[in-house]
This record gives structure tokens, C-alpha cells and sequence, in this order.
């Protein structure tokens, strides 16, 4: 079994933000930071290079027999789109249709830039994706 890359660390969640391509998205990082912590009261950690998650789950996987842990909810500024690691229910989808532009991968919900979507709706989509996580949360 392959060993999972993606962990947290002690990576710097500021640091990673202000390497971002461009000031737009080093200002939407700003933005969706300050937006998660509010919306579930902890504090961010870096998760392999690339990911700002929030709180943390242990899974097992049926399928691949993988399991480790994992944010509970997260997002990532990258040089394509933000992607945004929320979970996926038929709350969400309904909440998502008045969230604006975006797209949705297998995994997570991209976004170009913040200015596409509705940040009230957002902010409800992370609250519902926090509140409702069907695992344990062990932090």
C-alpha cells in the first residue's frame, strides 16, 4: 500500500499564501483564511505543499484499503483556481447554486476568483460542510 504524501506539517499557512501567483489570489487567500477560521474556530495547518485545511478526520478507505487522516475542510489557492475541500451532500448542491461561478471537480469545488461567487453563500456552504461532517472530528 502506497504511503500517503498528502500530511499535515508545520508549514507556514502565511508563507504558503504570499508565494501565490498573483496579488488577486495572495488577496483571496487573505480573504477565504480569515472566512474559515470564523467559520469553524481553528486554526489553519498546511497539509503537504499545497492544501490549508481545517480540523482533521481519520478515514479507510473500502476500496484501496488506504486510511489517514485528512481536513475537514480546507482550500487551496493555486495559479489555475482556488480549489475550495468541502463536502459534497444535497445540501450542498442546493447551497452551491447560489454560490455563483465555479466548477466541480471529483474531490473539491474550484473557483477563478472570489469576485465570481457570492461570499455569504459561501460562507454558508463551509458552515453546512463543518456542522454537518458525517466522521468524527478529531480536532
Amino acid at each position: 500500500m502506497a504511503e500517503i504524501k498528502t500530511k499535515v506539517n508545520d508549514a507556514s499557512v502565511e508563507e504558503f499564501i504570499n508565494s501565490a501567483a498573483t496579488e488577486k489570489k495572495r488577496e483571496d487567500g487573505f480573504i477565504l483564511l480569515d472566512l474559515f477560521k470564523k467559520v469553524t474556530g481553528k486554526e489553519p495547518k498546511m497539509w503537504g505543499p499545497s492544501i490549508i485545511g481545517f480540523g482533521k478526520y481519520h478515514y479507510k478507505s473500502e476500496r484501496s484499503k488506504q486510511e489517514g487522516d485528512w481536513p475537514i475542510v480546507g482550500f487551496s489557492p493555486r495559479k489555475a483556481a482556488i480549489s475550495l475541500y468541502l463536502m459534497g451532500d444535497k445540501r450542498s448542491e442546493a447551497l452551491r447554486e447560489k454560490l455563483g461561478k465555479h466548477k466541480m471537480g471529483a474531490g473539491c469545488l474550484y473557483v477563478n476568483k472570489l469576485a465570481d461567487v457570492d461570499l455569504r453563500a459561501l460562507e454558508e456552504l463551509i458552515r453546512h460542510s463543518w456542522d454537518n461532517f458525517p466522521h468524527e472530528k478529531l480536532d
